[in-house]
């Protein structure tokens, strides 16, 4: 009598293959490029595979890793969808007005502060923190390291420009953020493009920086980070807790894109501020 084969256990062997050309996959691109996804959130690798088997017409993992180790444009435009998703000039006005009322007064007691944004969300995150600051007045005197773990981004972000349409989409998000000016007094305008103006662009420092595998490089009197933490898994998640705690001047501010619990890294070295996203200060 022939054997009845479960179509669970089928099921469960296609989840087994699929598990191990993830791997693989994940493997792959640490080994042939240094960008480490392998403490990544599941889910979170799920869906954005997903997609690039997607965008690349793959059937499988498999044949996504090969086009990624032997087609240079494949695997950077693979890099892309796991790094930060880009967000628009003062997409949040709430937020913006968080870095009014709790960043600014903060680095304004101190004479040389610096802020890091750990895996910026583009240009549109760091331009953002900086016309707040300069309307604060408060951006003169302070330092803004912006990295990412994406070389080319980096490099992009360095030159980059926004359409004249995105400046124009942003100046009723800025001015529901508390704005104190016209948002295009911030800007140079040329052929339909607006670029931060120099004053302002030179207190921002891009460069490539991996929170998965990176030591801490410098003491900051406040750290952002508004997009990574949910991308991570437990194990990695706490790795950067310890990091940022190692970065973060006592009395300084974090701000991050999910709560702190109590079996958090450090998390009893914090006082929660109140509000919309996720403020901390650093008390012990």
């Amino acid at each position: 009598m022939a054997a009845v084969t479960s179509p669970w256990t089928g099921l469960a062997a296609g989840l087994a293959i699929e598990e191990l050309e993830t791997e693989l996959l994940l493997e792959a691109l640490f080994q042939r490029f240094g960008h480490d996804f392998r403490a990544y959130d599941r889910t979170v690798l799920r869906c954005r595979l997903a997609d690039a088997l997607r965008a690349h017409g793959a059937a499988t993992l498999s044949g996504l890793q090969e086009k990624v180790l032997h087609d240079p444009l494949a695997a950077s435009a693979l890099l892309r969808m796991f790094a930060p998703a880009p967000c628009a000039l003062f997409d949040n006005p709430g937020h913006t007005q968080r870095l009014r009322t709790v960043l600014a007064p903060t680095l304004r007691a101190w004479p040389l502060p610096r802020v890091w944004i750990a895996d910026c969300a583009g240009v549109g995150e760091a331009w953002t923190l900086a016309v707040v600051l300069a309307e604060e007045g408060v951006l003169d005197k302070v330092e803004v390291h912006a990295t990412l773990a994406n070389e080319e981004l980096v490099a992009e972000h360095q030159d980059a420009w926004l359409s004249v349409a995105d400046l124009d989409a942003a100046q009723a998000r800025h001015a529901a953020g508390g704005g104190k000016s016209a948002l295009a007094a911030h800007f140079d305008v040329r052929d339909g493009r607006a670029r931060l103006q120099p004053p302002l662009a030179r207190r921002i420092t891009w460069s490539q920086y991996s929170l998965v595998t990176d030591a801490s490089f410098n003491e900051f009197q406040a750290i952002l980070c508004c997009g990574a933490l949910s991308d991570f898994g437990p194990v990695l998640r706490q790795r950067v807790l310890r990091l940022f705690h190692d970065s973060l001047a006592r009395f300084g501010v974090l701000c991050l894109d999910r709560p702190l619990v109590l079996a958090d890294a450090h998390a009893g070295t914090y006082q929660a501020i109140e509000g919309e996203r996720p403020w901390y200060k650093r008390v012990g």
